[in-house]
């Protein structure tokens, strides 16, 4: 059964959607299609079709490693929280990835400190290319702040 949907129609996950997406959100690089099976109570062959209908349907974007940039070289790493103007903060958050340094960058829903924008630098000197670039984007650093630690865990509700 397939479950793909047109666009206008919203994907709806199951049970077994959900545990598949838990199971992934935990370490999806070591966790095998047999692993996630066992744990949602199904063969390893609907896992991996379940998957591929949850990638179809844009449901997981991607997998990206957690890099420890410390460890990797780069001892620097800075969130950067911006005003760009309501109109423009789409185009100006994908710009924003677009300067050397800037890993991830998040819109808000607000009026002012609307951008959240990560950078990785090595030294204070790149860190001020990285604001200046952003300047020249238009967008209002309102502060910037030495991220120390990240912490983060799978979504609860996904819990099978």
């Amino acid at each position: 059964m397939s479950r793909d949907l047109d666009d206008s129609s919203e994907y709806v996950l199951d049970d077994i959607d959900r545990g598949i997406l838990y199971e992934l959100q935990q370490d999806a690089r070591n966790t095998t299609a047999q692993e996630i099976a066992d744990a949602v109570d199904v063969s390893p062959s609907t896992v991996r079709n379940r998957i591929a209908n949850l990638e179809d349907n844009d449901i997981i974007e991607g997998y990206h490693p957690k890099i420890n940039y410390e460890r990797a070289g780069f001892a620097l790493r800075v969130l950067f929280v911006g005003t760009a103007p309501p109109k423009n903060r789409d185009s100006l958050a994908k710009a924003c990835l677009k300067v050397a340094g800037v890993v991830d960058v998040r819109e808000m829903l607000t009026s002012r400190r609307n951008l959240y924008i990560e950078a990785v630098a090595t030294s204070t000197s790149d860190l001020t290319a990285i604001t200046q670039e952003l300047i020249d984007l238009d967008i209002e650093i309102l502060s910037s702040e030495i991220i120390s630690s990240q912490y983060s865990q799978p979504f609860g509700e996904l819990e099978f």
